[in-house]
């Protein structure tokens, strides 16, 4: 039925994202329903947190539209939804902005000051240096780390619910709240007890910049100049061996050289020893198969550390550690206990405090005046480690970490990985190969201890001894009543708050977890895993896990990593990932590359029907440009929108029954060919091609638009009788169709047009099925969808015909004649009275012919032929 008092005079798409939220909101359109769940009617979405700090951009409402999509889909064919929204706050990117913000820095050693007012407060804060940052205790940083976040919480869920995500919002949680410490904290002590968390000490990569260590998947390649400076070793009998090496000034840190074992031109070197230039430290030389013989000079030296593979030969080779890098990036102050002459003394202490570049400066210097330099450095441009978050080369140091069993070195584990990985369905499939390169490619645990600030402390403490010197082989561990645990402001069990710092006492474990550490247990956070079972076993495993391609390495690994380990299965059925935004130049968007658009003046602008239009247009896996001065798609998308209210307006204008027999061919052909698209789009979205679905769907639209409608719209204006109802139900039920095959890509402009003629959601009515259209009175599907084309065909024919004798489309046609094949021109005489009411032709003769074709019209009064 048709409230005639809600159809608005002239239809807009301002104002609708508040209007419905708000409804949606108060109603619980998208709530699930807990009292009636059962496993069977779950679908469960593990939903990526946004990382809350800062603000969203154009890439998080791609691919979480992508996600959307899902979910009202599923929920309209009958699902309880389980679409859960996360926020993760805690790490580095957070403590960073923190430190922008307000241009304050964390000092663990100063005390909290009550009633603490930062220095600064609002805009990025980016023009405060480092050094001019006001120090404050780790208490007062986390307080405002704290304040900052939520904050940034509530900005982002406004744009997710202007942006229309149907996420039930009483279904929350944070990656640093008490939840998240209990949840990580309880894994973690799971891990240890059943031995696949450990401690040791190992070089670690480390960033200077934020004075943490880094894990593998935290990596990122950018090319940098360098030179590579040819230096000579000497032998005892005064041959020279020269190396190239882009690092002269770890030359102290230098433990052997090593050329590959077929180099014939070094094979006499093995085993004996050289000495170091400068230093004058004597050193073996010896093979391996990962030295490359058309790299320099085909033989190196190995360092602790210059880069990984320094860390494979120091290794596999068992060499000493001779690490002079300091943690602030530095040549640390003692020089390693080998160096004894006073000319190589003399030459460490020119090198000592010094960073990275001093340090290669002084040394080149140094061996340019011992003449131990061989010619000129020769420039390189070569790709060099970082941390993805940082701005600086990473060093390599050694410090005592926790770590997470990967399967890096365990085959077992890594064959369960992998087989998890086949078994779960990708989408695109492609994808999956990255996940397996990845696991395969492992080469070292998984490194989970940070030395940051904002974060989820770990949950041990270690003894201390006579002389007060911490135990670190005998960690004392959390128990489960204590959590979630502070190390550093809680008691070890077993001992007292007095004993802190104290000979026989006990100290607590600065290092807080990784962010991957708590984020890699989003489905137990969500889930409520250890908190809520009955919820958790409703909803674990879950049915899908959307992300973006670029964290496979990340956070879909580490997820699957921890409930292998924690549950022995997979944690979701099916994994869509979401390809890039790219630049016009077609560089991909982010942060760090300064080219990302923010989305919230684009949503004000175009309306969130018409970004959604666009974000849905991609296929999973499948990168899209985004040009800001010219965002096409999403012109397209917002014309869309407004034509869907305008089309509804339109159809349910029409009186008449709209529960009557479609007893009229041409409508009949119609719905025929609706149907088929109810089945594609179905199968579509069944196949998580959400493109697809749409592509289809907008396809028919518009021709149902530009031509069905005008061929009928005479009849449905017409006398009543069994033509007209046949038409205006036809009309209605296409609408009804459309309007719920569009419902989760357009939501705000659908549910404005369905609360025209209904009283319930839009959201959830059922997804539209094929028998709903096709009538059992109804000619063969092929030749009843064959006839609205060919319809089409010929009004367009009629139309030409006008406009190439200028004639208005109001002129009277006297007569014209369609050509076509026998089954043409058949099918074409049962909408004979449509052609010619829209046409305004008195008298329209089909002739058989080959082609089919509108021709010899002759206008009322302009005579052409």
């Amino acid at each position: 039925m048709t409230h005639a008092d809600r159809v608005p005079e002239k239809p807009a798409l301002e104002g609708l994202e508040a209007k419905w939220e708000s409804r949606w909101d108060a109603l619980g359109t998208y709530r699930f329903d807990r009292e009636i769940a059962t496993r069977e009617s779950i679908y469960s979405i593990d939903t990526p947190p946004p990382t809350a700090s800062g603000s969203l951009h154009i890439g998080h409402v791609f691919s979480y539209t992508h996600t959307d999509v899902v979910a009202r889909f599923q929920r309209m064919r009958g699902k309880n939804v389980f679409y859960p929204m996360g926020w993760d706050d805690n790490g580095l990117p957070t403590e960073r902005r923190v430190q922008n913000y307000y241009g304050v820095r964390c000092d663990p050693a100063l005390p909290y000051v009550d009633d603490f007012v930062p220095p600064f407060q609002g805009g990025d804060g980016k023009s405060i240096k480092a050094a001019d940052q006001q120090p404050i205790g780790r208490r007062n940083f986390i307080e405002l780390c704290e304040v900052l976040t939520k904050k940034d919480e509530k900005q982002f869920e406004e744009l997710w619910r202007t942006l229309g995500l149907s996420v039930d919002w009483n279904q929350t949680y944070r990656t640093i709240g008490h939840e998240a410490l209990f949840t990580s904290q309880l894994a973690f002590l799971g891990n240890i007890d059943r031995g696949e968390a450990y401690q040791a000490m190992a070089p670690t990569l480390w960033d200077v910049t934020f004075r943490t260590a880094v894990a593998q998947a935290e990596l990122e390649d950018k090319d940098q100049p360098a030179a590579y400076h040819r230096v000579s070793f000497h032998q005892p009998d005064g041959e020279v061996i020269d190396i190239e090496t882009t690092r002269p000034e770890l030359l102290p840190a230098c433990v052997a050289l090593v050329a590959h074992p077929d180099d014939e031109r070094y094979a006499h070197l093995f085993g004996t020893t050289v000495r170091t230039p400068l230093f004058d430290v004597e050193v073996p030389v010896l093979a391996h198969h990962l030295a490359q013989k058309d790299k320099g000079s085909g033989i190196a030296m190995i360092c602790t550390f210059g880069d990984l593979t320094d860390v494979v030969w120091w290794r596999e080779l068992d060499l000493p550690n001779r690490a002079i890098m300091g943690f602030d990036g530095r040549i640390i102050a003692d020089a390693p206990d080998v160096i004894t002459s006073e000319a190589g003394i003399a030459a460490y202490a020119q090198l000592a405090g010094k960073t990275v570049f001093g340090a290669k400066a002084a040394t080149v210097t140094l061996l340019r005046e011992s003449g131990e330099l061989v010619g000129d450095p020769k420039p390189i441009v070569h790709a060099v480690k970082f941390f993805e978050k940082g701005d600086k080369p990473l060093e390599i140091v050694s410090t005592r970490q926790w770590y997470i069993r990967n399967g890096a070195r365990d085959e077992e584990l890594r064959a369960r990985l992998l087989k998890h990985g086949s078994d779960l369905q990708w989408h695109p499939e492609f994808m999956k190969v990255r996940y397996e390169n990845w696991v395969n490619g492992l080469t070292g645990d998984w490194l989970i201890s940070r030395q940051r600030f904002f974060g989820v402390p770990l949950p041990v403490w270690y003894p201390l001894d006579a002389d007060a010197n911490p135990i670190f082989e005998a960690p004392v561990v959390a128990t489960r009543d204590m959590l979630p645990v502070d190390p550093t402001s809680d008691a070890a069990p077993g001992y007292t708050e007095d004993q802190r710092g104290q000979a026989g006492g006990f100290v607590g474990e600065v290092d807080v977890m990784d962010t991957w550490a708590t984020s890699s247990l989003t489905p137990q956070l969500a889930g409520g895993w250890e908190r809520d079972p009955e919820l958790f076993d409703l909803v674990f495993p879950y049915s899908l896990r959307p992300q973006g391609q670029d964290i496979i390495r990340t956070w879909l690994f580490s997820t699957l990593l921890r409930a292998e380990q924690q549950h022995g299965t997979s944690p979701w059925q099916h994994a869509a990932l979401s390809g890039f935004i790219v630049d016009p130049d077609r560089k991909k968007m982010s942060k760090s590359k300064g080219n990302v658009v923010t989305p919230a003046d684009m949503l004000v602008k175009h309306g969130s029907d018409a970004v959604r239009y666009w974000a849905a247009s991609s296929r999973l896996g499948t990168d899209a440009a985004f040009d800001p001065q010219n965002p096409t798609q999403i012109k397209i998308g917002r014309r869309l929108a407004i034509k869907i209210l305008n089309a509804s307006k339109f159809i349910l204008a029409f009186d008449g029954e709209a529960d009557a027999p479609v007893s009229e061919p041409l409508d009949q052909s119609m719905l025929a060919g609706l149907a088929l698209v109810v089945g594609q789009a179905t199968k579509a979205f069944e196949n998580y091609d959400h493109a697809r679905a749409l592509e289809v769907t907008e396809s028919f639209f518009w021709t149902f638009c530009d031509d069905y409608l005008e061929l009928v719209k005479e009849r449905a204006y017409g006398e009543p009788g069994p033509a007209k109802d046949s038409a205006v139900a036809a009309l209605r039920t296409a609408l009804s169709t459309l309007l719920r095959l569009f419902a989760p890509f357009v939501p705000f402009a659908t549910e404005e047009a369905w609360s025209w003629s209904n009283e319930k959601s839009i959201h959830r009515a059922p997804w539209p099925i094929v028998s709903e259209l096709i009538t059992e009175d109804a000619v063969s599907p092929r030749g009843n969808i064959a006839l609205l084309d060919l319809a089409s065909r010929a009004l367009t024919g009629i139309r030409r015909g006008k406009t190439d004798a200028k004639a208005s489309p109001k002129t009277v046609i006297s007569s014209a004649v369609i050509r076509g094949t026998t089954p043409e021109v058949g099918l074409l005489a049962l909408a004979a009275a449509d052609l010619k009411a829209v046409g305004r032709i008195d008298e329209l003769v089909f002739v058989e012919g080959s082609e089919m074709a509108v021709t010899d019209i002759v206008f009322a009064t302009v005579s052409e032929s």
